[in-house]
């Protein structure tokens, strides 16, 4: 892919400018805030850790979001991952609407989510050969591919990263990055200490401590899971030799490895992380990209593991919306779209560009800041010195991070108000659009530095 079609572009009187709350978004907290907790309905999209209000989005068109107060800004959030090929493609749309026109839902099978699931089976190597179910969200995939490890090898105990986030599980809400990290929540009332009692931690990246985990637990865990790169703690990207070393030691203790691609997955190569590593895990959670920016999601993997999900085994999954049309339609178009003309070189050398970009802007102005990045995903980090762990994401100066969000904001670019999130660059962020992206980045760094 050299130059992509871009989806959509932004109306004359639409101006990416100012994109801090207007009236109307502010007029729209208040309400909000009434009749829904926070006023969001997900807690990372309230802008506490940054301070003001969130603008309040209209629509979505290309690489941009337009706030009801008539303002473009540039996106880098892309509805937190999906929109690889920026908001609104006109192929996904029309796939949406034809299938709307018979049905938003049956709750029975469909021709078309048998041709999704051979497709993502032909695209991810870990599905290859082998089963994928359809869920609608990443929350229930990691949560059900934890079920379906646990049956398949009789263990109960689990094991994830520090500062990892799987979904709001239980099981899982345990040491949560992201939002959890962002408010400052150390787990979540409501969860019974009981639930989480055979949730093992390890610090993210540190291969020994797993190694001692499996010694403490021996014949006990019945599943590792990890996002290959880390996204909830910011992007995060394994050490040389960290995912494979995981791989060995999950395969000789009979401990079922399972990678959470909801964001990796066909971000960083047709068939994700564990195509562009090269380490293959026994099952995969997919979410976000999979789903075309519907609520869909998937697990899959080795086919006898998966044969113990009923109804042809003792696991129980169930969902009445699992497979919906309009989640099919959508995944099933830009999945198609990626096969066709792979987006992968231009993603690269757009973001490498970007990522470039914003170190030097703020090494120019003597910031500590280190960029992380792993194809079209990237955070940067407010301190010196590598991020590899949570505890490295944790020592970043988050009084900067505010002032850095707002300033980009002011100068109509959109990022994620929190900094243990990925920022996500789309196919419809265009040379014009990332020379923009710079050139407020250049004036933001400035006044972070000025505080």
């Amino acid at each position: 892919m050299n130059r992509p079609t871009v989806p959509g572009t932004v109306s004359t009187e639409e101006r990416s400018t100012d994109g801090r709350a207007g009236a109307r978004s502010s007029e729209l907290m208040a309400s909000a805030a009434r009749v829904i907790p926070g006023g969001v309905n997900s807690p990372v999209r309230a802008f506490s850790a940054v301070g003001g209000e969130p603008p309040f989005i209209r629509k979505a068109t290309g690489a941009h979001v337009i706030t009801e107060d008539g303002i473009a800004l540039i996106d880098y959030v892309g509805t937190w991952g999906p929109a690889l090929l920026g908001h609104a493609h006109p192929e996904v749309i029309d796939a949406v609407q034809r299938a709307a026109r018979d049905g938003l839902s049956f709750g029975a099978a469909t021709a078309a989510e048998v041709e999704f699931a051979e497709l993502i089976a032909a695209m991810v190597p870990s599905i290859r050969g082998g089963m994928v179910r359809l869920v609608n969200s990443g929350t229930e995939a990691t949560m059900s591919a934890l079920r379906v490890a646990r049956g398949f090898t009789g263990r109960d105990k689990i094991v994830k990263m520090d500062g990892a986030y799987h979904g709001h599980a239980d099981v899982l809400l345990v040491a949560a990055g992201s939002g959890a990290a962002t408010l400052g929540i150390p787990g979540s009332a409501g969860v019974p200490k009981s639930v989480v009692a055979d949730t093992l931690l390890a610090p993210h990246n540190d291969i020994t401590a797993i190694e001692t985990l499996i010694q403490v637990h021996p014949g006990q865990i019945a599943a590792v899971i990890v996002e290959p790169v880390a996204g909830n703690m910011g992007c995060v990207p394994p050490r040389p030799g960290y995912l494979e070393r995981l791989r060995e030691l999950t395969q000789a203790h009979g401990i079922v490895l399972i990678f959470d691609e909801v964001m990796t997955g066909f971000r960083l190569a047709r068939g994700g992380a564990q195509e562009l590593y090269g380490v293959i895990p026994d099952l995969t959670a997919l979410g976000k990209i999979v789903g075309g920016g519907m609520p869909l999601a998937a697990y899959g993997g080795r086919r006898e593991i998966m044969e113990c999900i009923a109804p042809i085994g003792p696991v129980y999954q169930a969902g009445t919306l699992s497979g919906n049309p309009l989640g099919v339609a959508a995944g099933l178009a830009t999945l198609k779209l990626i096969e066709r003309d792979p987006p992968y070189a231009f993603l690269e050398a757009q973001s490498a560009n970007l990522v470039t970009a914003l170190s030097d802007a703020a090494a120019s102005v003597g910031l500590p800041y280190t960029g992380n990045r792993v194809g079209s995903m990237f955070t940067g980090f407010f301190r010196s010195g590598g991020v590899w762990n949570y505890d490295d994401a944790k020592g970043s100066d988050l009084r900067r991070f505010a002032t850095w969000h707002r300033e980009m904001l002011a100068r109509g670019v959109y990022l994620a108000p929190s900094q243990f999130e990925a920022a996500f660059l789309s196919t419809a962020h265009t040379d014009e659009i990332v020379a923009q992206t710079i050139a407020a980045a250049r004036e933001a760094m400035a006044a972070v530095a000025a505080v």
